[in-house]
């Protein structure tokens, strides 16, 4: 278990390496990773990255590898197509790499790009900067199908075809300039600059590498959460005399490439860090500006905070915007809300009261004719300029009724640390890092924000960032700007949707009068299926009776007595029976014989009792309605008789 000197160190090199500016967000990382500083950094910074090793007799700091083919090198290629090498891997792998092609859109240039999918977004960010000598930290990569993707993203993961176009934007930069001069700042911006910075009360040495576009700013914010000492106190020697506002960036400040010495301490007051200045003749000292941080240690001096100006400050005295780790968002809007229209009256924009993942899908994940631009209000209370842009301009008519109508408007206070990492990690969730990192590093004094976001199909788009030193008529023509942008792509997407709708339209009246035919060829198949079950049940049915009948006529046919013959010693009684087909049939009977025989000698024919009757002509009678245990004697058919068959009714 690392202690708790060491928890620092791996605190202050991890920040250093990554860049990353929240303590809390540093800790979260390194506690994820059991305080495993190589696991950490590799958490954060893609794994083909080394651990940097220093030459200069200082400390290991691990952190991205330097890259000696890195523009700041070597002059732009002047071709524009990159290829980027396969390198090859450690270990057998059977699987043939697959070779992605991208062409990469850029003003008025084409980049043609060719990696394998095993390779990351960043390595494609990395490329780009080297062809179109743009910083990666200034590069927005747009176009995945997927909508905004991180850096660290494998390509394998996205499912890529072959070929892609993609297009950059660079909302940071200004337009380009044919100068010389220009150019050599831009390559400059493109250089990583190693700082070996000596901390002089610990005697400690830290080396961190910072990119040509960071501000001298952030550099000492950096080493500010490296060594503890606030920016306002910080004393440095070893800037060039160049070096005069901490706004520069590191390109334009005349440090020596790639390697820079400085050296770090804390001016304990006024009179002594004058001294201190007035002793060295060798070495430039710079004393930060406050960036808003001129109070910051005001108790240490034994000074009232609201005392600083003479008087009790009422802005100190104000309620908070927001609550400071507020579990919920809806909560934290609701009182936003409150306490803004406790400041600045009842006629401000309505804020979206939810999350940023709920103002979306109001603003963007509906119809394309109800949708809307998502304006996200960003409040800082320590800005000076906060009252004016709320009072004057948020609040004003024309802007609360025009954000109404064509916006979902979202608001944040940043003025909590724990509320700014919050942010800053949506943002970086939903906008990408290089937004986010847009807003890290927004001074104090240029708050408010205000962002307009564009949801463009699967992704969201920042169309424009609104500082709070602006004007009415300033921010209504940049909204309505943005509006006309948006405008122009909500058509399209009307079209699109509507084109679609149609053609899934005539897709369900297809498929439902397909289903309709089907159901009605399935009707008639089953009624014929069911005419043949019954026809067959039917045909089973005569079968079965036919074959029923046939055995009691052969029963009863093998039951007759012998014809007798004509001359027998008995009385013989001759029988004609004629049938309704008009065939007649003959035979003897003895006159003996019982009335039965008769009727079962016509049922072997065919004739059953129980279907015909059996009649006699003169007189007419029924014999079947007679005994027919009584003799042909003694119901007088003999010695003949003529008969006809029936049927019965």
């Amino acid at each position: 278990m690392a202690s708790n000197m060491d928890r620092e160190m791996i605190l202050a090199d991890f920040q250093a390496c990554t860049g990353i500016e929240n303590i809390d967000e540093a800790i979260t990382l390194l506690e994820q990773n059991n305080w495993d500083l190589v696991a950490a950094i590799n958490g954060v910074i893609p794994q083909e990255n080394g651990i940097l090793q220093s030459d200069y007799g200082g400390e290991t700091i691990p952190g991205p590898a330097f890259d000696p083919s890195h523009p700041g090198s070597a002059p732009a290629p002047s071709s524009s197509s990159a290829f980027r090498p396969v390198m090859p891997s450690r270990q057998i792998v059977e699987r043939q790499p697959r070779m992605l092609d991208f062409r990469v859109e850029y003003r008025d240039r084409n980049v043609d790009v060719v990696l394998e999918d095993s390779c990351t977004v960043g390595e494609i960010k990395r490329i780009l900067e080297n062809e179109l000598q743009i910083p990666v930290s200034k590069m927005l990569l747009k176009g995945w199908k997927t909508g905004d993707v991180e850096d660290s993203t494998v390509l394998k993961s996205l499912h890529l075809p072959k070929n892609n176009s993609l297009y950059v934007l660079t909302p940071d930069l200004p337009p380009p300039s044919s100068s010389s001069h220009t150019g050599a700042l831009q390559e400059s911006l493109n250089q990583n600059f190693m700082l070996i910075i000596t901390h002089r009360e610990v005697q400690r040495e830290y080396n961190l590498n910072f990119s040509g576009s960071s501000t001298i700013q952030e550099v000492k914010r950096n080493v500010y959460d490296l060594t503890s000492i606030p920016v306002r106190h910080q004393l440095w020697e070893g800037w060039p005399t160049s070096a005069t506002d901490d706004s520069m960036c590191l390109a334009e400040s005349g440090l020596s490439y790639p390697c820079h010495r400085l050296t770090v301490g804390r001016r304990s007051s006024p009179a002594q860090t004058q001294e201190q200045s007035e002793e060295q003749s060798t070495d430039v000292h710079m004393v930060s500006d406050s960036d808003g941080d001129d109070f910051e240690d005001a108790s240490e001096f034994g000074v009232d905070d609201g005392e600083v100006f003479g008087m009790a400050s009422s802005a100190l005295r104000k309620s908070p915007m927001m609550p400071e780790n507020a579990e919920n968002e809806g909560d934290a809007l609701l009182q936003f809300t409150a306490e803004f229209s406790s400041r600045y009256g009842d006629c401000h924009p309505v804020f979206f009261i939810g999350s940023l993942e709920a103002a979306f899908q109001e603003a963007f994940y509906v119809k394309a004719r109800d949708r809307k631009l998502l304006a996200i209000y960003l409040h800082h209370d320590e800005s000076v300029l906060t009252n004016v842009f709320c009072s004057q301009m948020l609040c004003a008519e024309s802007i609360v009724s025009y954000l109404s109508q064509n916006f979902i408007t979202w608001a944040w206070d940043l003025t909590k640390d724990a509320n700014r990492a919050r942010f800053l990690t949506m943002c970086n969730r939903h906008f990408g890092s290089v937004v986010a990192q847009t807003i890290r590093t927004q001074k104090t004094d240029q708050f408010p924000l205000f962002l307009i976001i564009m949801g463009k199909r699967s992704s969201n788009e920042v169309l424009n960032v609104i500082q709070g030193n602006t004007t009415v008529d300033e921010l209504m023509m940049r909204l309505m700007a943005a509006m006309e942008i948006f405008t122009a792509q909500q058509q399209e997407d009307i079209k699109d949707e509507d084109e679609r709708e149609a053609r899934e339209n005539v897709k369900r009246e297809q498929d439902e009068a397909y289903r309709l035919s089907l159901e009605a060829d399935r009707a008639k198949r089953e009624a014929h299926e069911r005419e043949m079950a019954e026809q067959f049940r039917l045909e089973q049915i005569r079968k079965e009776q036919e074959e029923e009948r046939e055995a009691i006529r052969l029963s009863l046919e093998q039951a007759l007595p012998p014809e007798p013959k004509e001359e027998n010693a008995e009385p013989v009684s001759k029988l004609r029976i004629r049938t309704p087909s008009g065939e007649f049939l003959e035979r003897r009977f003895l006159a003996s014989n019982k009335l039965q025989i008769v009727f079962d000698f016509v049922a072997s024919k065919g004739y059953p009792w129980d279907e015909f009757k059996l009649l006699s002509t003169f007189p007419r009678r029924d014999v079947t309605q007679l005994d027919p245990n009584k003799s042909l004697l003694e119901v007088k058919l003999f010695p003949q008789e003529t008969l006809f068959l029936e049927a019965k009714e």
